[in-house]
């Protein structure tokens, strides 16, 4: 899956690069921008927390005029007299007006790099609104983020990833030049695909899919995540074999009418409802009724 989503099969979507202190989701995210020009469209970057030096380092060399870095890195918050590009700058209007100062009728690819230092000086609800408003603003053909998910709570990357037609998670691997990708992809029907991936990235921000799951399109769930099955330490058996179960549903319960007491019960017979009492030599009847004056 994570093959297709480099070549641009996400059109119109937003993809989410998920990782963590133990992996770094950036080379994978450039090997995004590298495939976006590669595919000849205008990728603006938004950069807070790597220089613009940083993130063309490897990148096509012949389709730098296609790539439009907005430098948030040199002063993310405005606290000089003219900032070129700030964090209080990411609203619709604004990225609106920033997109459309380059002239070229091609499709646009959005990246964020990050989302977690707009989330750290940006309330979520904000965050998450504009998003929702670039996806559908028609500004941009997909928007690609990356997610430090060990640096805020999980509500407030559930709420984001939730915004998201795909997530790609990504763990360090067995191997030193290996990576794993957790991808999961939500279609336009609201069909949900997970897969996935052992990936390593070569020096031309390439991606090499070294191996995937033996059953494509299912996730491979971590051990730990495995829910205990309460009956599997039991001294008696709680399941029922064919036979048994077979014999159950046959089973009339005590409780439940079958058709004859149906019948019975509303096609009554002669004499249906009198009380019909047979006195018992046991019974304690006293024939001086001390409350017989109470009779009318």
């Amino acid at each position: 899956m994570l093959p297709e989503l480099l070549q641009g099969t996400d059109a119109g979507g937003f993809i989410i690069i998920q990782d963590a202190a133990s992996y770094s989701g950036r080379p994978l995210l450039k090997s995004f921008i590298n495939a976006a020009l590669n595919r000849e469209e205008v990728v603006h970057v938004l950069g807070f927390e790597v220089s613009e030096e940083e993130i063309k380092d490897g990148l096509n060399a012949s389709s730098m005029q296609r790539l439009h870095f907005h430098n948030g890195y040199a002063d993310p918050l405005g606290w000089t007299e003219q900032p070129p590009f700030t964090v209080h700058q990411f609203s619709l209007k604004e990225l609106t007006n920033v997109i459309k100062q380059t002239q070229q009728h091609k499709p646009v690819t959005l990246v964020i790099d990050s989302l977690s230092w707009i989330l750290r000086h940006l309330s979520p609800p904000a965050i998450c609104q504009s998003l929702q408003q670039l996806k559908k603003g028609g500004a941009v053909r997909t928007i690609i983020g990356l997610l430090h998910s060990d640096m805020h709570q999980r509500g407030t990357v559930g709420s984001v990833c939730h915004l998201a037609t795909s997530v790609v998670t990504v763990i360090p691997g067995l191997r030193g030049d290996e990576a794993v990708a957790k991808t999961t992809r939500r279609s336009k029907s609201g069909k949900v695909m997970q897969d996935e991936e052992i990936f390593s990235i070569k020096e031309d921000l390439t991606v090499t899919v070294q191996s995937k799951p033996s059953h494509p399109g299912t996730m491979q769930t971590d051990p730990e995540e495995l829910e205990a099955d309460p009956t599997a330490n039991l001294t008696f058996n709680l399941r029922l074999s064919d036979t048994e179960r077979k014999a159950k549903e046959k089973l009339a319960l005590p409780f439940v009418f079958s058709k004859e007491k149906k019948t019975a019960l509303l096609h009554s017979g002669p004499g249906s409802g009198r009380i019909l009492y047979e006195p018992d030599a046991n019974d304690d009847y006293d024939q001086e009724d001390p409350d017989d004056d109470l009779d009318v």
